[in-house]
């Protein structure tokens, strides 16, 4: 396995605590993948027996309904991890994962993972965060679903994302996909952030977004 691969776990949160022995030891019992751009990773119902953590790339965690109707809950870079809850539970997938660029992906077993955590508390005390992080995540969307209208979920996902000290938001990304994230329709959202320019919060160009007034564009989506 490349050194490299190593070093993306140790940097995680689940791994950052783990002994080096046992860290090269849960990379040798493990699986690196290269997927394609748009290649399926999982899909819901599919065994949740792996951990999944992100080499390189991107990939995007997706709800879809019968009618192909997409809803995107996050994304995951460099360094990131999905399927605690499966490794929790030993439940089955609960979403679609999609990769957003070509990626490669470690596969951790899941008797790896809950091995370790037995060993090391630090890292079922990790574990334990990241599940409850993403219940909080879900929680707040759901929220933010039944009780905001749309302009101000725009304005909350603009200022959830990381950005430059020149204000540009780093995750480039199609009104298709901001769509996809707010549950609407892109129509819906291209409104939406041509009212925040004209007033001047944001300015788009492609699919750059740069945010002028965060305070302002904070101030709306909280009122």
């Amino acid at each position: 396995m490349p050194a490299d691969v190593i070093g993306v776990v140790r940097e995680t949160e689940l791994f950052r605590a783990v002994p080096a022995a046992d860290l090269e030891a849960v990379v040798a019992s493990s699986r690196l993948r290269t997927f394609r751009r748009g290649q399926i990773v999982c899909t819901t119902g599919d065994p949740g027996d792996t951990l999944i953590v992100v080499i390189a790339g991107q990939v995007k965690i997706v709800a879809r309904a019968a009618d192909g109707a997409e809803l995107t809950l996050t994304f995951v870079g460099p360094g990131g991890t999905l399927g605690e809850v499966s490794v929790a539970d030993g439940g089955p997938r609960s979403a679609d994962v999609e990769t957003m660029a070509e990626s490669q992906l470690l596969l951790i077993p899941r008797e790896t993972v809950q091995a370790v955590c037995a060993r090391v508390p630090a890292a079922a005390q990790a574990l334990a965060r990241a599940i409850a992080a993403t219940l909080r995540q879900l929680t707040e969307a759901t929220s933010d679903l039944v009780f905001l209208d749309l302009p101000r979920r725009v304005a909350k996902l603009l200022l959830s994302q990381p950005r430059g000290d020149d204000g540009v938001i780093g995750q480039q990304l199609t009104q298709e996909e901001y769509a996809r994230r707010l549950g609407s329709t892109r129509q819906s959202v291209n409104i939406a952030m041509r009212g925040f320019e004209r007033r001047g919060w944001i300015e788009v160009a492609d699919r750059t977004v740069t945010v002028r007034q965060p305070d302002a564009l904070a101030r709306f989506a909280e009122s």
